[in-house]
Parts: structure tokens; sequence; C-alpha cells
């Protein structure tokens, strides 16, 4: 199996130093930097083209909208993400538009919606975290989504916050190093290698 060994030089600093706070600031993020992130989701890669990417989203913390997005997340995501500016509910289309088949790609192509998302928003000092733990049936409930459509992740994004205004149990690990699997556990050129 032939060893792969990247040069860390090369490695755009948007993605080396990419990570995923829980401390965000109250501060709001402009109409434009919340559209420029929006824009950078509209220009990824979809098979078909079919776009199968959606977001229900606010940036106004008093709006009904955002009371029901956070009222979606699990309550240990609560704890530190009331303070974000922009949160966000990710869905998909799970059928082409064009001849109603399942689209298995659909999620993929979300993937890489948020990826172009948040690389746009590194480029403008925001900061983007993820989220599994959320109630998709709650979600479905209260944003009355189309059974055509189903809610895939959560998103907080905002400007770096104050590390005292998270859960003391969720502030040692708040600046802890990431750690990512070596490229040789994730790559090879040998067709029978462990996928573990």
């Amino acid at each position: 199996m032939k060893t792969i060994n990247p040069d860390k030089n090369q490695l755009h600093e948007l993605l080396a130093n990419r990570w995923s706070p829980r401390a965000f600031s109250y501060e709001m993020l402009s109409e434009t930097e919340v559209a420029n992130l929006f824009e950078a989701a509209r220009w990824a890669a979809s098979a078909n083209n079919e776009q199968p990417w959606r977001f229900i989203y606010s940036t106004d913390r008093n709006s009904e909208t955002y009371r029901r997005l956070f009222e979606c997340l699990v309550p240990f995501n609560q704890d530190w993400a009331k303070t974000a500016p922009l949160l966000m509910l990710t869905l998909v289309r799970t059928n082409f538009t064009k001849n109603n088949k399942f689209n298995r790609y659909a999620q993929h192509d979300l993937g890489l919606a948020i990826g172009n998302m948040t690389v746009q928003a590194a480029s403008a000092g925001i900061y983007v975290h993820n989220m599994g733990g959320f109630e998709i049936e709650k979600a479905k409930e209260l944003f009355g989504i189309s059974p055509d459509f189903e809610p895939v992740t959560m998103i907080a994004a905002g400007r770096l916050g104050d590390i005292n205004q998270i859960p003391s149990d969720l502030q040692e690990t708040e600046f802890t190093m990431q750690k990512r699997k070596g490229i040789n556990e994730i790559a090879t050129t040998d067709f029978n290698f462990d996928l573990i």
C-alpha cells in the first residue's frame, strides 16, 4: 500500500484553522454576511444540478423562527447555542424534481453546500458549528415540513464569544487541539484495506 505524505504547509489556512466553537458572541451578523453564506452554499456542486439543500434560518433572537429553531435543539446544545446570532435548520429534498425518484446523493450534496458555506464563513471571521443533536420530528411539526423534505442537521454560526458564557464543563474542551485520522487511515490505493 502506498503511503501518502502531505505537505501541511500547502493546506489553505481557512481549512487548517477551521474549528467548531461553542462560545459565540452576541454580536449580530450583517444581512450581507448572512446572504454571502447562502450564496456560497448556492454554488455547490450537486447531482444533476438538483441543488436539493434548503435552509430555515433566523438572525433575530426575538423572532418566532429563532424560538422554534432553538426549541428543536436538544438541551445540551441549547446550553451553549443560545448566544449564536444565526441558527439554521438544514434540509434536503429527498427525491429528484424531474422524475420523483429517490435522490441518494441529496445529503452528500447538502454537505458540499455546507462545506462552501463554512469556508465562506471562515473568510469573514465567522465560525460555524454543525449539530446533529436536535429533534427531527419536532422540527417537522414546528415548521410544517412537507414529506418531500427531510431535516438533516442544525447549525449555529457567529463570531467568537467569551468562553465564560458557556457551561463550565465545556470550557476546558473549547480550545482543545483537534484530532484527525491520518491520511493513510482514510485513503488508499489498495482495494482490500480495512474500512474501520
